[in-house]
């Protein structure tokens, strides 16, 4: 009797650890998640320069390439849900919405000579099903 209660507390004990384990892993991943979205909501309804969005649009591809998001055959990243990040930019010179892809691979510094000093607003961020942000929008402000 008592092998079978000491059994039945090792179980329970074991059982417990297991729950533990699996909630500081939890709290973990929402930690980092939230560090995260930190980093990328400051710049929801503020207005930068687009010498920083030129930096911003760097980070992105930074992330999608370190993240190894696929490409399509337009070599723009596709959405994976989990760690990808796509940025738009909206430019008013010509009404035109880029993809931050397009603005890399196309010319980044000549984007950043051009538009170095013209203001741009992050009007619209979206979240993946891990609740991460996942898309921004930036819409230029200033001529």
């Amino acid at each position: 009797m008592k092998k079978t209660i000491a059994i039945f507390f090792i179980l329970i004990i074991i059982i417990m650890c297991i729950f533990i384990g699996k909630y500081m892993m939890y709290k973990e991943e929402q930690r980092k998640i939230k560090i995260h979205n930190l980093e990328f909501e400051t710049y929801l309804n503020k207005e930068i320069l687009g010498t920083e969005l030129t930096t911003f649009i760097n980070k992105a591809v930074d992330n999608n390439e370190k993240n190894k998001i696929l490409k399509d055959d337009q070599g723009f990243y596709i959405q994976n849900d989990i760690n990808s990040i796509k940025i738009e930019i909206k430019i008013l010179d010509n009404n035109t919405l880029y993809q931050m892809e397009s603005l890399y691979n196309g010319g980044i510094i000549e984007f950043a000579t051009m538009y170095n000093s013209i203001d741009f607003e992050c009007t619209k961020i979206g979240y993946n099903k891990l609740g991460k942000v996942n898309y921004m929008l930036f819409v230029q402000k200033t001529f």
